[in-house]
This record gives structure tokens, C-alpha cells and sequence, in this order.
């Protein structure tokens, strides 16, 4: 007997060693390389200290309009799938006719391939031939047709709103599990005072929900600093590294043989995401709600 509650260890222990073996030290090889100057150039690799993070942060060259890429990406999109997906989680989360057919429907673009969503929208957004302007001509507002993807000034937005419509089904269905899981006495309690429908969002709904909005927050911003396949997709960073982003740069930087500023990028996007997502974890949950 003793000897069979010792199993769980094991694979725990076996988990712990696959993940460091995989993650972990693949990582921690990364940042050191980040600290030379690989590449595929050159057989030697020598250490070159912070050259690389200076070149990253410094102004005369890209990066920094990629991190600001980056971030407008990462805010834009959370605060709009969040604000988004709250609003349909409350709709479809009452007695409407339907309700499951339109939550299937609202989170069905989230299960679809990134690849596929690109080439579609990339169809779609056709300047000449895409759907979109296709139909704005045929209501009679072809003043409203633009070129979507490969206009400077409003590429970057289109990238946004389809990667909104995207992901913002998939924050609906994790809100809506978190409203059905708050139980309904605190509801028909509130019913009973006479508050309003308002005021029971406010005082029941929001604070209960608080852990589960902190959750889909930090899973949003965390994708948002990582996005690289939707751009790539869409734009390849284009036009004119108007919609670049830090991991297409990341992806370019290994494709022209530059490894070392390549996991440069990656090691400073690593520490931005660890940091951030700690914060955010603090200060979306400290004053969450303990039944």
C-alpha cells in the first residue's frame, strides 16, 4: 500500500523532467545565445555582451515601432474580445429563444484555423475583387471601400478586427460558464429588495465574475504579445513594417540567418510576458470575491 502512493510521484517527477528537458532548458540556451553574435554566417560564435538588447531597444533601428505594434495590438484586441465577449456572455447567458445555436455560432470562428481565417479574410478584404468591398458598391457606399490590407493607415486596424472577430466567441464561452456558475440565490435575494437589472450586475455579477475576466485577460494579453501567425498570414508585416510585430521580426531575423537577434527579440518578449502576466494576475485578483 505504501509503496502504490508513491506512483503519483513518479509521474509527476517524469512531467517535471519531460517540461524542463523541453521548455525550460531550450529556453535558458536561447537567452545565452542572445548574448552572441550567431549567426549563419560565421562558424564562430563569440560573446558580445548586451549588443544585441542595445540594438533591440536602441532608435535608429525598427524594434521599437514593432514593440509598439505589438502593444497597440495587444490593448486594442483585449480590451475589445474582453468588452466584446462580456456583453454576448450576459445576453446568452438568459432564457432566449435559441441560445445554443447562437452560441454556437458566435464561437465557431474561434475553432477555425488561423491559416484558414487569414486566406478567407485575405479573400474578403481584396481590394478589387474581396466580398467586402464588393458589397459596400452594391448597397450604393462605394466612397466606404478602402484597401484593407495594404493601405499604411489602415492595415494594422484590419488585422485587429479580424483577429476581434476571431477570439472574441471563445472569451464569451469561458464568461459564460463563469455567470451559470454563480449561484442563483444571491439573484432572486436581489429580486426580492427590488434592485434592477443593473444593479445586480454590479453588485453579484461583476465581483463573482472578477477571477474569470482576470483569467480571460491574461490569456488575452498574453496571445496579443505573442501574435505572429494572423499578421503573417494577412500582411507579412506589411506595408512598409506597418503592421510588424515583434514575433515576425523574430521570424524574418532567423530567416535571413541572424540567430542571435532573433532570440534576442524572444528573450525580451519572454520577460515582458512573464512580467506583465504576473502583475496582471495580482492586481485582476486581489480583491477577488471568496464565497
Amino acid at each position: 500500500m505504501k509503496k502504490s502512493k508513491l506512483y503519483p510521484w513518479y509521474f509527476a517527477l517524469g512531467a517535471i523532467l519531460l517540461y524542463t528537458a523541453l521548455c525550460v532548458v531550450p529556453g535558458i540556451i536561447g537567452i545565452g545565445y542572445s548574448f552572441t553574435d550567431w549567426s549563419a554566417y560565421s562558424k564562430e560564435v563569440n560573446f558580445v555582451g548586451l549588443d544585441n538588447f542595445k540594438k533591440v531597444f536602441s532608435a535608429d533601428d525598427n524594434y521599437l515601432g514593432y514593440i509598439k505594434n505589438t502593444l497597440l495590438f495587444t490593448g486594442v484586441t483585449t480590451v475589445a474580445k474582453t468588452g466584446l465577449g462580456l456583453l454576448l456572455a450576459l445576453a446568452l447567458s438568459r432564457n432566449v429563444k435559441a441560445k445554443n445555436f447562437h452560441r454556437g455560432v458566435m464561437y465557431m470562428p474561434s475553432v477555425l484555423s488561423v491559416l484558414i481565417v487569414g486566406l478567407v479574410f485575405t479573400s474578403i478584404l481584396n481590394p478589387k475583387t474581396g466580398f467586402l468591398n464588393e458589397l459596400l458598391r452594391g448597397i450604393g457606399l462605394e466612397s466606404f471601400t478602402q484597401k484593407w490590407l495594404t493601405d499604411p493607415a489602415i492595415a494594422f486596424g484590419s488585422v485587429m478586427g479580424v483577429d476581434i472577430w476571431r477570439g472574441t466567441g471563445y472569451i464569451m464561452t469561458i464568461l459564460i460558464v463563469g455567470i451559470l456558475a454563480i449561484p442563483n440565490v444571491y439573484y432572486e435575494a436581489a429580486s426580492i429588495d427590488g434592485a434592477s437589472g443593473f444593479q445586480k450586475f454590479k453588485s453579484i455579477t461583476f465581483p463573482m465574475l472578477k477571477p474569470t475576466l482576470a483569467v480571460t485577460i491574461v490569456l488575452n494579453v498574453l496571445y496579443g504579445l505573442k501574435v505572429f501567425d494572423l499578421v503573417y498570414v494577412l500582411t507579412n508585416g506589411g506595408p512598409g513594417h506597418k503592421t510588424e510585430v515583434m514575433y515576425t521580426a523574430v521570424f524574418k531575423q532567423f530567416s535571413q540567418g541572424l540567430y542571435a537577434e532573433g532570440t534576442t527579440i524572444s528573450s525580451v518578449m519572454f520577460v515582458f510576458m512573464v512580467i506583465i502576466g504576473f502583475f496582471m494576475i495580482k492586481i485582476l485578483t486581489k480583491d477577488e470575491v471568496v464565497e
